[in-house]
């Protein structure tokens, strides 16, 4: 499935000859730009450009794929400029999160975000169910995945990286996975929708291991609840699970192996709202900080 906003990237950078100046053209990044353009090759399954350090041209099949992404490219712009009348800054910005990613990872860095851009008040909710639609009750969403409308524009912030652990009394008691494809003899907690195998990687080594999941919930805070109480083995990102495996009240299970794909926090705006000053400062400054706060696994 390709996403609108990939292909207005696309067609931006087409049609402004550079990654820089289509960032600058929809008021994002240019990492988020590039990123997105790597994310519609991925999924076309071919390169769509041939970059130089002067230019950017297009291969076969970018030329085959442009004019549909010039369409959206366009839809966005004439969206853009219908809704410019309600970019205007508001008094504070609203910003939700939902409360897995927000206390752990947010939290550390909103004191440092008031003091770098204090005449930017902020007003953050943390919330169980985020919402599918724009609206006009926030201005910025912290979410894992890209926005999936045309009206919605994402900035990539990183991949936190997913670990598998237990508690050390469930690992007594049901022995600890050697190899990848003895999870499947296990109860595998395991945070998303629909999950019915699990891809790991270690190096160039990689393993897929089917699963018929104990237990699949939305919110990796009430999958790590359950690991930590000893329901069985969690997939879960390792900043929720430092404090844990520093008590010893979790172990790392299979610890030499990654898991892949899980996650990618994103920052998203609606676009009467992208050419906000604010805005921009805000997703710009997590954009740049995020990394060091997720670390590594």
């Amino acid at each position: 499935m390709w996403l609108p906003s990939e292909l207005a990237a696309f067609a931006q950078v087409v049609d402004l000859g550079s990654f820089t100046a289509a960032a600058r053209a929809l008021g994002v990044p240019k990492v988020a730009i590039s990123r997105a353009v790597q994310g519609l090759e991925k999924r076309v399954g071919t390169k769509l450009l041939t970059r130089t350090t002067r230019r950017v041209a297009l291969t076969d099949a970018g030329r085959a794929l442009l004019p549909q992404a010039q369409q959206i490219a366009a839809a966005a712009d004439a969206a853009r400029q219908m809704l410019a009348p309600l970019a205007e800054d508001r008094a504070s910005l609203r910003v939700l999160a939902d409360p897995a990613y927000g206390r752990l990872l947010l939290s550390p860095l909103l004191p440092r975000f008031l003091e770098s851009y204090p005449d930017v008040p902020l007003e953050v909710e943390m919330l169980g169910a985020l919402p599918e639609e724009p609206g006009e009750q926030w201005d910025v969403l912290f979410q894992n995945g890209p926005p999936r409308l045309p009206t919605l524009v994402g900035t990539p912030l990183g991949r936190p990286a997913v670990i598998l652990c237990a508690t050390p009394a469930y690992l007594k008691a049901h022995g600890s996975p050697a190899q990848p494809a003895e999870l499947a003899q296990h109860a595998v907690l395991v945070p998303g929708q629909s999950v019915t195998q699990l891809r790991l990687h270690r190096g160039r080594q990689q393993a897929q291991v089917p699963l018929t999941p104990r237990l699949i919930v939305t919110d990796p805070a009430v999958v790590h609840a359950a690991t930590v109480a000893g329901a069985g083995i969690g997939v879960l990102p390792e900043f929720l699970c430092r404090q844990g495996l520093t008590m010893g009240k979790l172990t790392r299970v299979l610890p030499e192996w990654q898991v892949a794909d899980l996650l990618e926090l994103y920052a998203v705006t609606d676009l009467r709202r992208a050419g906000s000053k604010a805005v921009k400062a805000l997703i710009g400054f997590f954009s740049a900080n995020m990394v060091p706060v997720l670390g590594k696994a």
